[in-house]
């Protein structure tokens, strides 16, 4: 253990690492609404190789770490953000899980106009959690009927 201003401090040992990014590779995965399978197409591994990542068993390789980047639209850095870090300071809180799963449902509707429905309502009930809605704002009474 290494010491800071006479404090022994754990360093992360690499069996740690390769979990921690794993689970930023996962965690990056899931919020883009991609399955193991799809990211390991994207990538250009099996998908059990893929799962391997994600769970830490196997090392990522530099250059594989930056085509997964590429191909979940990240830095690298992404990857390494929060390490070292307490473990129950990565747990998402219920407002994170909450945004996590709208997002989810909102990409998997198909319909460009009902995915534009859904902002409307969302901006018109932060709107009347804000303050009063002026005339010209849409209700989300209205936008609900106008897409009934």
């Amino acid at each position: 253990m290494a010491t800071e201003s006479g404090v022994a401090v754990r360093r992360p040992r690499p069996q740690d690492l390769d979990r921690h990014v794993g689970v930023r590779m996962r965690e990056r995965r899931i919020m883009l609404g991609l399955t193991q399978q799809q990211l390991a197409d994207l990538i250009g591994v099996t998908y059990q190789q893929g799962h391997k990542y994600e769970k830490g068993v196997n090392r990522i390789a530099g250059g594989r770490l930056y085509t997964i980047a590429q191909a979940l639209g990240v830095d690298v850095a992404f990857f390494y953000e929060g390490i070292g870090a307490p473990p129950s300071a990565g747990k998402p809180t219920e407002h994170q899980r909450l945004l996590l799963e709208l997002t989810r449902n909102f990409v998997a509707i198909t319909d460009r106009r009902q995915q534009e429905a859904i902002c409307n309502l969302a901006r018109s009930l932060a709107a009347t959690s804000a303050g009063p809605v002026e005339e010209n704002d849409v209700t989300a009474d209205d936008e609900l009927a106008r897409v009934a």
